[in-house]
């Protein structure tokens, strides 16, 4: 009697688990439809656009960059988001007996199902289209494409395979938080790159497409370029390139998956060696006001350093606040009031406080048995953010002030950052107790199914509430600045913008105190969805 193959098992597998998550919520299917619908609409705008380059004579050297571009993506998305593709996880398959070829075979195959591969073969096609000319250009594009996007797979699959136990455990959780401050600089370096070009010429980007279209998977598509040029012996290298690229990822892949489903895990092993363990301190508590006030504040601290989700939305809005005004200013575009954005980004962190906490919210609800307590805690967690955000969105504003060479305008700038600060310190707080929303703590999403709505009243009428509470100060910075003699005042701004933000920030909490001592059971309900 003969065994069905395993390639159509994992395949099958694979489309029975994704539509079974696609059957648990219905927030879910319309997130996945909607990407969906997105990424192929840009990929057949990709196609349409790369199709009409052709015959252009920047089309060669546009088509190989991206796809080395892509490729790039392939291989750094695995260690920024590991679980982007569980059904394919070969830590699953540990304990079935299974042998390493056959398993990549089918891994494989199973991994050109989905939608990114679809954006990466209408990529592929209409770079290949863009740079053939000839019925043997085109021969040789139908092999690049398929050689093309088998070097992208493979490629991300030996990557994950090779830090598989990394990746699933904490550090490799951690990792995932390099993810926004890749994307934000990532961001700001193509917008950078683009006004460069827009002035320069695409011709300044041909010695790098010269490089490129000898490394996989872009020589593909250097080979199609090469054969409508002539040069055949040229094309059979690139294509040998990428053939020998294909062939040895599968081969490291196949070596990574032996190693990791016949050896032991070894956090495992040292996590159950006996000995005692070291206890570290930090000697933060140190620092901290005494009472509940510091116990709070250095929960939250510990919350930024050691929980993936939180950690991750700091590094985001660090970098951001400070990306976006020196960026600006690097490139004169930019204003000393730019600087306010680290302020806006960080005091951002203040907004759904008890979500960070799930549903060990009710140990924190337990001793809060009044307002007075109430307001020791949201005062030592708007203390722990101070700690950080106050120097840092000093630092913003005196760098983007040398960056200008702005230095008169130096007090107004931090009187304003001061001052947005402490206008979102006390809408946050107020918004933690009355909106407040589970964060999940699987995956890359901040909000669980269906309190999607409860974000956005809590962030976006937060930070339409504290613009409106920081009016004075903007005001006060408009009037200086167009009235005659106004100038010599304009440091005034400074002591007036500080003081007022606290004065926000103590009403703030005094105002949401009573509110979180209230709603502590809605406060626990919601929060512990996640």
């Amino acid at each position: 009697m003969s065994t069905p193959g395993i390639t159509p098992t994992v395949v099958r597998l694979k489309l029975s688990l994704l539509l079974g998550g696609l059957r648990r919520s219905a927030g879910r299917r319309a997130a996945y439809l909607t990407s969906a619908v997105v990424v192929l609409l840009i990929a057949a705008l990709q196609l349409i656009g790369l199709i009409a380059l052709r015959g252009t004579a920047h089309a060669a050297t546009i088509a190989v960059l991206l796809t080395a571009v892509l490729a790039l993506g392939w291989a750094v998305m695995p260690l920024f988001f590991p679980s982007g593709d569980e059904t394919l996880d070969p830590s699953r398959l540990v304990m079935l007996p299974l042998r390493p070829r056959p398993l990549v075979r089918a891994l494989l195959v199973a991994s050109l199902i989905g939608i990114g591969p679809l954006f990466t073969l209408c990529l592929f096609t209409g770079s290949a289209i863009s740079v053939a000319h000839g019925a043997a250009a085109y021969a040789t594009a139908a092999v690049a494409v398929v050689l093309g996007l088998l070097v992208c797979v493979a490629l991300a699959r030996a990557v994950a395979a090779a830090n598989s136990r990394l990746l699933t455990s904490r550090k490799g959780r951690d990792l995932a938080v390099l993810s926004g401050l890749v994307i934000a600089v990532g961001a700001q370096l193509v917008n950078f790159g683009a006004q460069q070009l827009g002035a320069a010429g695409l011709s300044r980007l041909d010695p790098a497409a010269d490089v490129l279209r000898w490394l996989p998977p872009a020589s593909a598509i250097g080979a199609v370029d090469s054969v409508s040029r002539g040069s055949y012996g040229t094309a059979a290298a690139q294509l040998a390139l990428s053939a020998a690229a294909a062939t040895g990822l599968l081969t490291l892949w196949s070596r990574s998956l032996t190693r990791l489903m016949t050896s032991p895990d070894e956090s495992t092993l040292q996590a159950a060696e006996p000995g005692p363990r070291e206890r570290t301190s930090t000697g933060l508590s140190r620092l901290l006001p005494p009472g509940r006030t510091g116990t709070a504040a250095e929960r939250s601290l510990r919350y930024v350093w050691r929980d993936p989700k939180t950690k991750a939305a700091w590094v985001t809005s660090l970098a951001i606040g400070l990306i976006v005004p020196v960026f600006n200013a690097l490139q004169g575009t930019g204003s000393v009031y730019f600087a306010c954005f680290a302020a806006g980004m960080l005091g951002i962190q203040m907004y759904n406080q008890f979500g960070q906490d799930t549903s060990a919210f009710w140990m924190i609800a337990t001793t809060i048995a009044s307002p007075r307590d109430a307001y020791a805690e949201l005062r030592g967690r708007a203390l722990a953010l101070l700690l950080i955000t106050l120097p840092y969105a000093t630092l913003v504003t005196v760098v983007t002030t040398a960056l200008l060479g702005a230095w008169p305008r130096l007090p107004e700038a931090l009187g304003l950052s001061f001052a947005l600060l402490g206008a979102m310190l006390a809408t946050g707080a107020w918004s933690s107790a009355r909106f407040p929303y589970s964060i999940p703590q699987e995956g890359y999403k901040n909000v669980v199914p269906g309190q999607a709505g409860l974000a956005w009243i809590s962030i976006v009428g937060g930070m339409v509430a504290a613009a409106l509470l920081s009016s004075p100060v903007i005001a006060g910075t408009i009037w200086l600045n167009v009235a005659p003699g106004g100038r010599d005042w304009a440091w005034l701004l400074l002591p007036a913008g500080a003081g007022y933000g606290t004065l926000l920030t103590l009403l703030g909490l005094r105002l949401a105190a009573p509110q979180t001592a209230r709603r502590l059971p809605e406060i626990l309900a919601a929060v512990s969805k996640g």
